[in-house]
């Protein structure tokens, strides 16, 4: 993937501008910057902004392609329209699966519940932390074997699309905080990702690591870029051990690859 591209837009031909960073696509983190004391709305929902102007939006995998950005300051509101490319996805139609691997038990379904519970609640969290800000790095060395927005059909029906970036490893392989973070979850034994940590960057942007071996870490912990802060495993609802990092900005879910430099 391309390293972040940084575009510089002009509201309605006046002084007054925001710079965006990121890539203008569907599954894209948007970093950007205004004057202090500039308001800023997304399609009219309000963003949160820094003393010294930074902000950040996210838009999901299956994302509209034009949204607006609104700048409202002293000399009024301005207006400018984000447009984003659509992207195309791996899907895999996989017929003749037996029903136990397309559906949970129902035995489960409240562990499910509980953990996804616990899971939103940590990607809710709106701290002022600017740790998004930072030139994201890998969390862990391997072969990717999992990109962002595939998806399975099976036996016709469309299961949910792969959100994270797979990092295929040996158990024990070392897992690194991407930038810095505080920890806000780790739980050993969720159903379906096993060992789940999660980093709050600031502003809603949150980084999700499943399927680990162990944490070297615990929630309220701060962890700087580089950092161990767990190891890859094979717990959860897995074929074998790997890292499945995920990122989110509040319930959008972010494409990880979008973030990092481009591996040769």
């Amino acid at each position: 993937m391309p390293r972040m591209l940084s575009a510089l837009l002009l509201i309605s031909g006046l002084a007054q501008a925001v710079e965006l960073e990121g890539q203008m696509v569907q599954g894209t983190l948007l970093r950007g910057q205004v004057a202090p004391g500039t308001q800023v709305r997304l399609n009219d929902k309000p963003i949160k902004v820094s003393a010294q102007g930074h902000f950040v939006l996210g838009f999901g995998r299956d994302a509209a392609l034009e949204h607006q950005l609104s700048l409202i300051d002293s000399q009024g509101s301005r207006q400018q329209t984000i447009s984003l490319n659509a992207r195309e996805y791996d899907i895999q139609r996989i017929e003749g699966v037996a029903q136990k691997y397309v559906s949970p038990p129902q035995e489960v379904t409240e562990r499910i519940a509980r953990d996804n519970r616990q899971i939103g609640e940590a990607r809710a969290i709106n701290s002022d932390r600017l740790d998004f800000l930072q030139d994201f790095i890998w969390p862990a060395e391997g072969r990717v074997s999992g990109v962002y927005g595939s998806q399975r059909v099976f036996n016709g029906v469309p299961k949910r699309p792969h959100f994270g970036l797979d990092v295929a490893g040996p158990i024990g392989t070392a897992v690194v905080a991407p930038a810095d973070a505080v920890v806000t979850l780790f739980v050993p034994d969720m159903y379906y990702s096993g060992g789940t940590l999660i980093l709050d960057h600031g502003f809603g942007v949150s980084s999700t690591f499943i399927h680990l071996s162990k944490s070297l870490v615990k929630a309220g912990d701060e962890v700087k870029q580089g950092q161990k802060i767990a190891e890859i495993g094979n717990t959860g609802r897995v074929t074998g051990p790997h890292l499945d990092w995920r990122i989110n900005w509040f319930g959008e879910r972010i494409d990880p690859q979008l973030l990092v430099p481009e591996r040769h």
